[in-house]
């Protein structure tokens, strides 16, 4: 018996190695199974059902606390200005939502959940950084059978990055698309793609599908989070935003470079110095290697950004920072997108034959729900809610656009009171060369000597004639629109909107644009988001020029006005002066230079 209790105990001895690796490897499995329990709950948390009534509806996710969520387009566009939405916290929450602002060609659209400020949200990261063969997985409402509110969560990996699609004649185009083979079914359209880990890489749009049964066969395609958040300053302001081009096409030549083959004259590129037959280096701080790759960064920018662009020419390389235009012309915009103010006539718009179906019309968005589906009754716009939502064509809802113009209005009033300001103000100056002197700008003048040329300007006829002093690009009709868009209320001044938050030359910056119309001039106020000050002033005398531009700094106090004390003053490539004011004259209403006495 005492030997077969030693071989028990041998035999038990040898076997602990193995017995420990097996309990080592499944401890790992069940910290892996549990990590992942985790994120899909961190994940879920932050992702919605959007239901709009007959119209059907998708998903989306929430990106801030304060209830701003994002969708697809071709989900939101159907529930029209207000929409239900479910959360699956404590069983399942419905909560009113309204339309915010529409990107029909990226088929992005940004709604706002109502009624709290403490929504929970996703966390987001840089979706430059995810890569073939990543987990990842998509949450959402598939068929719209989330009749619990809880949403369905579906597993994979990455399958591809970079992927684009062309438009196929419609206005959706998908680009730098993440491909995944996590089941996406009509239904999860808007819902979140995430990593691993529960953060947020991207939204699920389109998928590829079997003809009949419209069943997910392993091809998903999701819009890059990056994109979305490149166009999220635009999509706040309420408008019906567009994306960029950069007036030229390339093609890939026969040494495998990606060339120029085409550029229009009075686009911003060729202003730069882009000509046919460069080659495009780089785009947005991405390198270009292939025609489809250089689509794929162009389509992830809005227009009217400033975007870093390096090309070379017979070996040399040029950097420089160019202006991108828009894709379609306003009106085009809005009769593609369903928001002309009068609608095409059934000649201009084709409906679709028998079988065929529209892109973006995904039909079983929108099946036939059962009863008490939170989404059978018509989304209706809520009482408390009505005044969340304006009409103004070209707007999705232009109550957020005046709600940022009021902002930004206070943060100009909060450095004086204007209104109470002289009609005529006065700067002492000097120049980086110390040319000196005094520029009175009166209510219709602006005079005043600079590089030892007079310059007496009356601010009528065609403005776009007066680009004094030489070499500016319009210096002193860019002070005289300073000071008016600060003295008049927006609604006098011309047409204003708020354009949405883009970059400058410093590409890492993005500055919160106020957009004015005066005459036929156009004005970019750029504000410092944080601060509200207001940074720099470009003054347009045509669509398809180069703007004067004013980089305001060193702000103090005179007479009462918080004014800037430098001036940067730029025009095309060339900076043309720097100006140091000495000393402000924020004159009294009747105190007028000599030009006007008398008058």
């Amino acid at each position: 018996m005492h030997r077969v209790t030693q071989l028990l105990i041998c035999l038990t001895l040898a076997s602990l190695p193995w017995l420990h690796a097996e309990a080592a490897e499944m401890d790992v499995v069940l910290k892996a199974e549990q990590a992942r329990i985790d994120a899909v709950a961190k994940a879920s948390a932050s992702t919605i059902s959007v239901f709009a009534g007959a119209a059907g509806g998708g998903s989306g996710v929430i990106i801030s606390p304060d209830g701003y969520a994002v969708t697809n387009f071709h989900v939101a566009d159907p529930a029209g200005n207000f929409m239900k939405c479910s959360m699956p916290e404590d069983g399942g929450k419905v909560y009113d939502a309204v339309i915010v602002g529409v990107d029909p060609v990226g088929d992005v659209a940004v709604i706002k959940l109502l009624g709290r400020d403490d929504f929970p949200a996703a966390e987001i990261v840089d979706s430059n950084s995810v890569q073939a063969g990543d987990w990842c997985f998509a949450v959402g409402n598939p068929f719209l059978l989330a009749t619990d509110l809880q949403p369905t969560v579906t597993w994979g990996i990455v399958s591809g990055v970079h992927r684009y699609q062309y438009p196929a004649g419609t206005l959706l185009e998908y680009t730098d698309c993440i491909q995944t083979n996590a089941a996406i079914n009509p239904g999860n359209s808007g819902g979140p793609l995430f990593n691993d880990k529960g953060q947020l890489i991207g939204i699920n749009g389109r998928g590829s599908f079997e003809k009949r049964g419209r069943v997910n066969v392993g091809v998903g395609y999701a819009i890059s989070i990056n994109q979305v958040m490149n166009f999220l300053g635009y999509l706040k302001s309420g408008r019906i935003v567009d994306h960029a081009t950069l007036g030229a096409t390339v093609s890939t030549d026969t040494e495998g470079r990606v060339v120029v083959t085409n550029i229009l004259s009075s686009s911003d590129a060729y202003r730069r110095g882009l000509r046919y037959g460069d080659e495009i280096v780089s785009f947005g701080n991405r390198e270009i290697t292939t025609v489809n790759g250089f689509k794929n960064i162009l389509g992830i920018y809005p227009r009217g950004w400033s975007i870093p662009l390096s090309y070379r020419r017979e070996g040399k390389r040029f950097d420089t920072v160019v202006r991108l235009a828009g894709v379609h012309s306003r009106r085009e915009l809005l009769e593609k997108s369903g928001n002309a103010p009068i609608p095409p006539s059934p000649e201009e718009s084709p409906a679709p034959k028998e079988g065929e179906e529209k892109e973006g019309d995904d039909k079983p968005n929108r099946p036939t729900k059962p009863p008490g589906h939170p989404g059978t009754e018509e989304a209706k716009p809520p009482e408390e809610w009505k005044h969340l939502h304006a009409e103004k064509t070209g707007y999705a809802n232009y109550q957020f656009n005046e709600a940022h113009q009021q902002r930004l209005r206070k943060a100009l009033d909060a450095l004086g009171d204007w209104a109470q300001s002289g009609e005529t103000w006065s700067m002492e100056y000097t120049l980086v060369d110390n040319d000196s002197g005094t520029i009175h700008i009166g209510p219709m003048t602006v005079e005043g000597k600079m590089a030892g040329v007079n310059h007496n300007l009356e601010m009528t006829g065609d403005l776009t004639q007066k680009l004094e002093p030489a070499g500016s690009g319009g210096l002193f009709l860019t002070l005289y629109t300073w000071k008016r868009l600060l003295k008049e209320k927006f609604e006098t001044f011309g047409e204003v909107y708020y354009l949405g938050t883009a970059p400058r030359r410093d590409f890492d910056v993005q500055y919160d644009v106020l957009v004015g119309l005066y005459d036929a001039l156009e004005i970019r106020a750029y504000f410092d988001q944080k601060t509200g000050q207001l940074m720099v002033l470009e003054m347009f005398p045509e669509s398809d020029s180069d703007p004067c531009e004013i980089e305001f700094s060193d702000y103090r106090e005179s007479d009462g006005y918080t004014l800037p004390h430098r001036m940067v003053v730029r025009f095309g490539d060339d900076p043309f002066d720097i100006v140091t004011i000495k000393k402000w004259t924020v004159a009294p209403k009747d105190n007028k230079p000599a030009s006007e006495k008398g008058a």
